[in-house]
């Protein structure tokens, strides 16, 4: 896999990823990526330093560096809920119901982060994988964030619900956000950009929670609304 971005690289070097190169610019005189050189240096890590047009075929958009590591590891189920474990509260997973598009992806991992969620479980079909703009947009999230990738999410929702953990999905027409009891162990599944939820998968949820709308357009970006759930969550729950 490739880690382009000063941010991504600089995260995964801190993270201990498997980095098998660095490849940066040869002409770049920034500071900032030769902060991040030193690190990879000082961890041991091969840099080559190579001409612009190289870097840009390797992937663009890359700020001057791009790390190849090796391929993602995914967590199991089990290690994102010994995370809740080992630091003594309750659990706050994420679902991803058939997210696609990989800036979306990226975008919820990121902000998965920042709130504190204890993993995130995909789906191994009609999903979008841990790939190279997905950990370009997650701005080095990925290397803090478990991520599983199962194949049937339903018999993991009904597994998470044996573990005491209950299970809401985001979707319109369910209860208001605002009012919704979310302490506890609980799951928040958010669908895909255009189907949502799917029927089968918000059946078997304990509960629907919804956002009020107060404009014309009665929809978000799914990153946006997953953002807005989660940290709505939080403050209920006071983390």
């Amino acid at each position: 896999m490739k880690i382009k971005g000063r941010n991504a690289v600089r995260e995964a070097l801190n993270s201990n990823t498997n980095i098998i190169k660095i490849m940066a610019s040869k002409s770049s005189t920034d500071r900032v990526l030769s902060d991040i050189l030193f690190l990879a240096k000082k961890k041991g890590v091969k840099v080559q330093l190579v001409e612009n047009k190289i870097l840009d075929k390797e992937a663009e958009n890359n700020q001057g560096i791009v790390a190849i590591t090796s391929d993602f590891e995914y967590s199991t189920i089990e290690e994102i809920l010994q995370v809740a474990r080992e630091k003594n509260r309750e659990h706050f997973i994420l679902i991803l119901d058939g997210i696609e598009d990989p800036h979306n992806f990226g975008s919820i991992i990121r902000v998965a982060e920042c709130l504190g969620v204890d993993g995130i479980i995909i789906s191994k079909n009609r999903a979008c994988p841990v790939n190279d703009t997905v950990a370009k947009v997650s701005a080095g999230a990925i290397e803090h964030v478990r991520i599983a990738k199962v194949t049937n999410i339903n018999n993991e929702i009904e597994n998470l619900k044996k573990n005491n953990i209950w299970v809401y999905a985001c979707e319109l027409g369910g209860q208001d956000l605002e009012s919704s009891d979310l302490s506890g162990n609980i799951a928040i599944v958010m669908g895909s950009e255009g189907k949502g939820v799917s029927a089968l998968t918000k059946k078997l949820c304990d509960g629907v929670v919804s956002m009020k709308m107060h404009g014309k357009v009665n929809s978000l970006n799914v990153s946006v609304a997953t953002g807005i759930v989660l940290y709505e969550a939080v403050r209920k729950r006071g983390n």
